[in-house]
C-alpha cells in the first residue's frame, strides 16, 4: 500500500524514537526525508543520518540527539499537510518559539530552515515546525 504522507511518517518516526529513548532509528529513503534531516543535522536537533540497505529496499538510519538525558527535539509536527498545503513568502515565514525553533520550508532553492530562506529570500511550502 502506498504511503500517502511519508514526511509526516519520518517525524512521527523521530518523535517516537526520541520518547522510547532510541540512539538511532530506520526509515525508507526518500530525497525529500534526507533533504529535510540535513536542515535537521545543520542545525543540530539530531546528531546525523546514512543511508543504508535494508533486505534490497534503500533506508536512512537516523542517529538521535539527547542532552543531559533528554531529547534535543521537544516538538516537531507536520504544519502542510496532504489535505492542506500551507504556503508561504519569505517575508511571511512564521518564528517559532520567537526564534528559539526552526520551521523547515520547501523552496525552489532547495529544503531550508526559515532563517537559510530568509537570508536568501525565498519563500516556499512550510514543511514543519521543530523546536
Amino acid at each position: 500500500m502506498a504511503m500517502t504522507d511519508p514526511l509526516g511518517d519520518l517525524l512521527t518516526r523521530i518523535r517516537n524514537g526520541q520518547q522510547a529513548r532510541k540512539d538511532s532509528i530506520m526509515t525508507p529513503a526518500s530525497k525529500l526525508r534526507a533533504r529535510v534531516l540535513d536542515v535537521l543535522q545543520r542545525e543540530g536537533y539530531i546528531r546525523g543520518y546514512r543511508e543504508e540497505d535494508l533486505a534490497g529496499h534503500a533506508g536512512i538510519r537516523i542517529e538521535l540527539k539527547y542532552f543531559e538525558g533528554q531529547p534535543a527535539i521537544k516538538h516537531i509536527a507536520r504544519v502542510s499537510k496532504p489535505g492542506r498545503r500551507v504556503y508561504s513568502g519569505s517575508k511571511d515565514l512564521p518564528r517559532v518559539r520567537n526564534g528559539l525553533g526552526i520551521t523547515i520550508v520547501s523552496t525552489p532553492k532547495g529544503v531550508l530552515s526559515d532563517a537559510e530562506a530568509r537570508d536568501q529570500n525565498a519563500g516556499g511550502e512550510v514543511l514543519a515546525e521543530v523546536f
